[in-house]
């Protein structure tokens, strides 16, 4: 049943557009980005050049062992739903391989598109969090603005400062979040935000209400942390340890972040996000 943000004085919005449909994308992440050789991706590959394991239906060769073979950087990326939207809308289903043309402007469209549902998957969450109740109208004056911009043509996409877009954005998901961060106990203790965490002891810590935005939490150890209502938007989770953490009330957690850590079976995650499947193996 496709996930819906209820509350009260808000907009039904369905996340289902906003999560990757790889069947119905001609393999935009494993071309139009660039891969480098390192812990995350086994080879070096040029923007532009399809990755040597995607096939011709546009799947990947390899896509059940990723991880085996030294690819693990494409377990955790995600597209929030960016590469069917340029595939089958912004493009009509235009093939990137019928023109070099349609290809180079497709890859440029990408990345951007990419950012924009990004953003409409915080916005939407946002419209969910009722201590932000008085914000909902400002929240979906944005969240309508950003979901005009995906359906601009493609030709459009390069004069588009979405930098700015972001800016604006972001200062209103910051302000969603102190209202939703409020009723945490201590929460003015907790500022971490961009704060180097790496490696970082915190089992067991009560990090209810923390900002967390921005900060490197790279193989940090959260067994057993409370991180309901933590502000995570934009932390590093790679490699983190939550095993028996609370997420349930994290704010703006993705799951793209969550592929990227460790956890168990008592990991306990909001229910809009899944638990990856190597926490399993």
């Amino acid at each position: 049943m496709p996930d819906k943000v209820q509350g009260p004085g808000t907009h039904r919005h369905d996340r289902a557009p906003l999560r990757a449909d790889c069947a119905n994308c001609f393999g935009l992440c494993c071309v139009a980005l660039t891969l480098t050789r390192s812990a995350d991706f086994a080879i070096n590959k040029d923007a532009g050049k399809p990755c040597r394991n995607l096939q011709q239906d546009f799947r990947c060769g390899i896509h059940t062992e990723l991880r085996t073979q030294g690819f693990p950087g494409c377990t955790v990326y995600d597209c929030f739903g960016a590469g069917q939207k340029v595939s089958h809308e912004t493009f009509h289903g235009q093939d990137w391989r019928r023109s070099s043309q349609t290809a180079q402007q497709m890859f440029q469209v990408f990345p951007v598109m990419r950012q924009l549902h990004e953003l409409l998957w915080y916005l939407t969450e946002a419209l969910s969090l009722e201590p932000a109740r008085s914000l909902h109208a400002e929240i979906r004056r944005s969240r309508d603005e950003t979901e005009r911009l995906t359906h601009l043509p493609a030709d459009a996409f390069t004069g588009l400062d979405v930098a700015a877009h972001r800016e604006d954005v972001a200062a209103l998901l910051l302000r969603t979040s102190e209202l939703a961060r409020a009723a945490a106990p201590r929460r003015k203790k907790r500022d971490h935000r961009g704060a180097d965490l790496i490696g970082a002891r915190l089992k067991g810590v009560d990090l209810r209400g923390a900002d967390l935005r921005g900060a490197y939490l790279i193989a940090a150890d959260l067994k057993g942390a409370d991180l309901r209502l933590a502000d995570v938007i934009g932390a590093d989770l790679r490699d983190a340890d939550l095993s028996g953490a609370d997420l349930t009330g994290s704010l703006f957690l993705t799951q793209a972040q969550l592929n990227s850590a460790r956890g168990d079976a008592a990991t306990r995650l909001p229910p809009s996000l899944s638990r990856p499947t190597h926490w399993d193996q």
